[in-house]
């Protein structure tokens, strides 16, 4: 990959390679800025939605904290603002003409994403609702529960041609999901139950993304062969998708204990596990 070339240049080597699964180790920003313009196909982001805020909420059951790590706590609206546009606006130029960006988020972040795509030339093509059937209870029954989260879709501009796989949505066989008819255009809501216990074999990230999610991004905005970024991969549930569905991937994540989650998973898959 131009990619690898570009930022061993700059002393970058990738924290794990493999054939076409590459992952780097570092702070997403200072990655993106020295990734060669057009070079990428499709962004998936699910940056850090900043509500690690010493509450409470249920996980299998128990009552567990909301806090993740540092990285997910909240420095204060203008700060946390200028976080997600700071990223945001080194996506632009890496990505092709018809590439796309999917942004995901809750209402702690997902408004802030919105903005910084805006303002900085994104096209928004569409908001998704990702509807959790199994999404947990509201412990202090003082608000409605939080049973979704928003990903937002966007191209570079208003005359760029993007890649959008309108029949393979239309057509395709999506499982579980009550909302999708068959044959019947896809709909911006979708139900998609949270991670399934193969995938979290090896543990779960605390904001791992359901593989069915993740799989039907891909093949909505990206073909075979193309290349998807994640700046913040995590167990790299992108990647996996990416790569059982014949794409190359690029993982970027400041935490190595997480990159090393990616690996054991990837291998895992590589080696013929299957769902």
């Amino acid at each position: 990959m131009k990619i690898e070339t570009a930022l061993k240049k700059h002393g970058i080597k990738p924290y794990y390679e493999a054939k076409n699964f590459v992952l780097y180790h570092g702070d997403s920003v200072e990655i993106l800025k020295l990734i060669p313009r057009d070079s990428v196909d499709m962004i998936f982001a699910d940056p850090p939605y900043m509500l690690s805020n010493d509450g409470i909420t249920v996980h299998a059951g128990k009552m567990v904290s909301v806090n993740k790590g540092d990285w997910d706590k909240s420095k204060g609206v203008l700060e946390d603002y200028e976080f997600q546009k700071n990223w945001i606006q080194e996506c632009r130029p890496i990505l092709t003409d018809n590439g796309t960006i999917w942004v995901s988020g809750t209402y702690h972040s997902i408004y802030q994403c919105g903005f910084a795509l805006e303002t900085t030339d994104f096209v928004i093509l569409n908001d998704i609702c990702w509807y959790k059937p199994n999404a947990a209870p509201n412990l202090a029954c003082r608000n409605i529960a939080a049973s979704h989260e928003t990903l937002i879709w966007a191209k570079k501009s208003k005359k760029a041609k993007h890649t959008f796989n309108y029949k393979e949505l239309k057509y395709g066989d999506w499982g579980n999901d009550f909302i999708k008819k068959p044959e019947k255009q896809m709909r911006s809501v979708w139900a998609i139950t949270t991670p399934k216990l193969w995938e979290k074999k090896f543990t779960k990230h605390p904001t791992q993304k359901p593989y069915d999610l993740l799989e039907r991004i891909v093949i909505a905005a990206s073909n075979k062969g193309d290349l998807i970024l994640d700046p913040f991969t995590g167990s790299s549930t992108t990647g996996i998708a990416a790569i059982r569905n014949g794409r190359k991937f690029i993982g970027i994540d400041s935490n190595k204990g997480y990159l090393d989650l990616s690996i054991k998973r990837f291998e895992d898959i590589n080696n013929g596990e299957t769902k």
